[in-house]
């Protein structure tokens, strides 16, 4: 068994790197292409590119794999997880509300959809010196990120990235389920959960339920964390990760372990909160 981790924006691989520590499963986080690496020749970066390049990634990997994804990672995670060629085992994420057919996007997210404003963002935030109070690592630490976390998100966001950024969020208007209705209309076919941070701005904790409610996934509510729960939490974050994963393998019909099987014996970690599906209403999503 291996877990895959997938990051999102404007972040790399290391967000990943003191959860895995945590972890007594092999590991690997990728990065997305542009993100910290070089940006292939001719690539988008749109959402379906960086997902065929998921799919690609996750070919040469060996399996059973459990694939855990945050922000837009998290996005790409569910796209897999639901209509590809490529199995896993298990799949998790966190804000499934951005994926909720009535998701507004933030306003950060809004600027770098508008052209003009979003290239202006790009050029600026490229040549501010560190420790600016405008600075990439200053802006997420007040965001609630790590302050060592920050800092490495911080040198890593150079033109490539934020251009990158750009044309990722400008391929998803007006947001990413006008794109990916159909893929997400119907239960995952692998075990599923949505992980989620009561203090994330950027969640909505009922459109998250009821996404994972379609998807057939179950959710794990984290209390005192937020966004970046991964660097805030890591010892249970990982224990929470594993006790799902565990369940997966020991559950007769691995599908149980999405959420149909309260007999599974989990309970939960210091600090979080289990929730199982249910349906609800939907809340607008801001």
């Amino acid at each position: 068994m291996t877990a895959v981790f997938i990051h999102g924006v404007p972040e790399t691989s290391r967000l990943w790197d003191r959860l895995r520590a945590c972890l007594t499963t092999d590991s690997t986080a990728l990065d997305l292409p542009g993100f910290g690496v070089p940006r292939p020749a001719g690539f988008g970066a749109t959402m379906d590119e960086y997902v065929q390049w998921l799919e690609r990634e996750l070919r040469g990997i060996d399996g059973p794999i459990d694939l855990v994804g945050h922000d837009w990672g998290a996005l790409l995670v569910a796209r897999v997880a639901t209509k590809s060629s490529v199995a896993v085992r298990s799949w998790a994420m966190d804000v499934a509300s951005v994926l909720h057919p009535a998701y507004v996007w933030h306003n950060q997210a809004r600027l770098w959809q508008t052209p003009g404003a979003g290239e202006r963002w790009a050029k600026a935030i490229v040549g501010i010196a560190p420790g600016s109070p405008e600075s990439t690592a200053v802006q997420l630490t007040k965001a609630g990120v790590p302050a060592e976390g920050a800092a490495a998100m911080g040198k890593k966001l150079d033109a490539t990235l934020a251009d990158c950024i750009l044309d990722l969020y400008r391929s998803a208007t007006p947001n990413p389920h006008a794109h990916w209705e159909r893929e997400l209309s119907s239960p995952a076919s692998a075990p599923g959960l949505v992980i989620q941070p009561l203090r994330d701005p950027y969640d909505d904790l009922a459109a998250s339920s009821e996404m994972a409610d379609r998807l057939g996934a179950r959710t794990q509510r984290l209390e005192a964390v937020g966004h970046w729960w991964m660097l805030q939490d890591p010892n249970s974050a990982a224990e929470a990760l594993e006790r799902f994963w565990t369940a997966v393998g020991e559950a007769d019909d691995p599908r149980e372990a999405a959420g149909a099987a309260p007999g599974l014996g989990l309970s939960a970690p210091r600090g979080f909160e289990q929730r199982w599906p249910v349906n609800r209403p939907a809340k607008r999503a801001q």
